[in-house]
């Protein structure tokens, strides 16, 4: 975990309930999984197996390892995971390298955060050097501290990386909100005990407890936010 500005109390959120936000990256703030699928399925063409288009449904938003290991199974490719890995990542970075789009709303959402001081993290399964690539994009003044997947022995859908953001953060998880776009990732908030706000993007993500969906990050601000965690305390 890296911080570009030393972690902060969770006292900054106005008189509110909600002491931080925890916004995953891929899909939710910037639009990158087409690049994902991209990076896969030239890689796998390179080594002479064409992805079936189907597949990019059962791979998206989880972690690599369980994408990978999937499209080794159905492909019958003969590299290793590791060896994969490192290659769709190097071919993701080439991909990405000048700049991603941001998702609707993602911009505005960020500056209103960080207008009110509004402790804020960036929390993804994507490797380190993925997240300082994609920071470049989104301004990494822009979040106290992000968790990348490759830091935490367990990524997502278990909890693990959003309570060591909130921890770093100095936040209750349960006054935490974190924003997702998969069902992989609202698993890992919901089990963390933080407030989700669920910004489907390729694939729908059924209704729960405790869960808002919103069609897109524009319906997403502070008022809104702080409602949620107001709501439940």
């Amino acid at each position: 975990m890296t911080s570009s500005i030393p972690a902060v109390t969770a006292t900054r959120a106005g008189g509110s309930a909600l002491q931080a936000v925890l916004l995953d990256m891929d899909g939710t703030l910037v639009d990158t999984e087409g690049f994902w699928w991209k990076a896969e399925s030239e890689v796998f063409a390179e080594l002479g197996h064409v992805l079936d288009e189907s597949h990019r449904q059962i791979v998206i938003g989880g972690p690599m390892t369980r994408s990978v290991n999937h499209l080794i199974d159905v492909t019958g490719v003969k590299l290793t995971l590791a060896e994969l890995s490192v290659l769709i990542n190097k071919r993701f970075v080439e991909l990405i390298s000048h700049g991603v789009p941001l998702m609707p709303g993602a911009r505005r959402l960020l500056t209103e955060l960080a207008a009110h001081q509004v402790p804020t993290a960036l929390v993804s399964a994507s490797h380190r050097h993925i997240i300082d690539t994609v920071l470049r994009s989104l301004g990494p003044e822009n979040f106290a501290l992000s968790v990348a997947g490759d830091e935490v022995e367990h990524t997502k859908p278990h909890p693990d990386p959003y309570l060591l953001a909130a921890a770093g953060l100095g936040a209750d998880p349960a006054r935490c909100v974190v924003v997702e776009d998969t069902a992989t990732g609202v698993a890992a908030g919901e089990a963390a005990g933080c407030r989700v706000v669920a910004v489907p993007s390729l694939v729908p993500i059924a209704p729960g407890p405790g869960r808002t969906i919103v069609g897109s990050l524009e319906e997403v601000d502070l008022a809104f936010l702080r409602s949620l965690v107001t709501a439940a305390h």
